[in-house]
């Protein structure tokens, strides 16, 4: 058989031959996760997972359909699993299926998914300028509403129903607001595909995890975050290591992602479980705009580990500068609390399909992860892509 010992992709140091797992084994370490937390049998997850994939061909058709009355496309994963359509307007569409998976049609939205995202755009503004304190705001899927996070000081001093009405008139769209101490960061730069380099900020050794291997077409290269040291060591599992010099950081609005050169990377492999030395083939991706509220993805940092949850809110802007200047409305957040500082620049991802790369935190007071927010892989800068399976023929068999 084929060995990739040859030159195994940096994100997944490997210094002999190492296993790859299949799609089917990659699936069941995600369905174990999902297993345990919605209480069903790991063949029951299985199923589900595997629908999951299988249904985004429909879901995105039935948005097609109904672009003009669109406000969500979520999953519900109990009492039973299905797919609910939120639409604007009273005119009732018959349930269907697809996958397997029963597709439910709710109306009565006050606005649509795009007319949301709009008024964030134009409004967020505003509502910095009439909350002193910090404040994040994203897009929730399954009510058709924009989530303002307001701190605990802002609500005491202004009231959280004034705070709910000013947004509503200001941005009109509707508005649910959520406390939220808003104690928010970039992951800090340690993590899974290890990788060290000198802060530029600090002169200070620091640490950050890499993600997928890209191409331009013509040389590979791999990932992580752009707040992470320019020039990089990559350092094996055993040990041995090899200089990944700066391509390019970009890391302003809805950005946060630098690629560093690799030319021993030429296969589309990944770490899943860093530390339990699970590799996985990078298949596809998912874009954003069919990733849905609900969805059940996973990601990799050394500090957590492997761990998997559910997207919550997608066209998230998080406080503050966090993007060298005020956020775009582009983030997506999952679930915690199996996050920590030290993730940033990790998968995110299902099965073997590429969903984003982590970026950044909020947590309680406590320090408990609330949620996590990644970068979807629709934002590599052109002409970077992802190195996906069909690009990387094997050899053939040896006798």
């Amino acid at each position: 058989m084929w060995s990739f010992a040859a030159a195994l992709a940096l994100t997944t140091g490997s210094a002999g031959a190492q296993p790859v797992q299949t799609q089917q084994e990659a699936l069941a370490d995600d369905a174990i996760q999902y297993a345990a937390q919605f209480g069903v049998p790991v063949e029951e997850a299985q199923r589900r997972l595997k629908a999951q994939q299988d249904s985004v061909a429909a879901t995105d058709a039935i948005a097609r359909e109904f672009a003009d009355r669109l406000a969500g496309i979520s999953i519900e994963h109990s009492p039973e699993y299905r797919i609910v359509v939120l639409l604007t307007g009273d005119q009732p569409v018959p349930d269907r299926s697809a996958a397997g998976v029963p597709i439910s049609f709710k109306t009565g939205a006050r606005a649509t998914h795009a007319q949301a995202v709009v008024a964030m755009r134009r409004h967020l503004i505003d509502l910095r300028a009439d909350l002193p304190s910090a404040r994040g705001a994203g897009y929730d899927q399954r009510t058709g509403e924009i989530v303002l996070l307001v701190t605990s000081t802002d609500a005491q001093k202004l009231g959280t129903a004034s705070i709910r009405a000013r947004a509503e008139q200001v941005s009109g769209v509707p508005l649910r607001v959520v406390l939220n101490d808003l104690n928010e960061s970039n992951m800090t730069v340690d993590g899974g595909g290890r990788v060290e380099g000198l802060s530029s900020l600090t002169d200070r050794p620091n640490l950050c995890t890499t993600a997928y291997v890209v191409t331009n077409g013509e040389t590979t290269a791999v990932t992580t975050a752009a707040h992470c040291p320019d020039d990089l060591t990559y350092v094996d599992r055993d040990g041995t290591t090899e200089n990944l010099p700066m391509i390019g950081s970009w890391g302003a609005g809805y950005q946060d992602v630098q690629i560093n050169g690799s030319p021993d990377s030429p296969l589309p492999l990944f770490y899943s479980n860093r530390g339990a030395g699970t590799l996985r083939r990078l298949a596809t991706w998912r874009n954003v705009a069919s990733t849905r509220a609900g969805d059940f993805v996973c990601h990799y940092g050394e500090s957590s580990g492997y761990s998997c949850a559910t997207v919550e809110l997608t066209d998230y802007a998080p406080p503050g500068d966090l993007c060298g200047g005020p956020c775009s409305p582009t983030w997506v957040t999952v679930k915690g609390p199996n996050c920590v500082p030290g993730d940033s620049g990790g998968p995110v991802f299902s099965g073997e399909i590429a969903f984003g790369i982590a970026k950044g935190i909020n947590r309680a007071s406590s320090g408990q992860c609330l949620f996590y927010y990644y970068m979807s892989t629709d934002y590599l800068p052109e002409p970077w892509r992802l190195l996906v399976s069909s690009d990387v023929r094997p050899p053939p068999d040896r006798p």
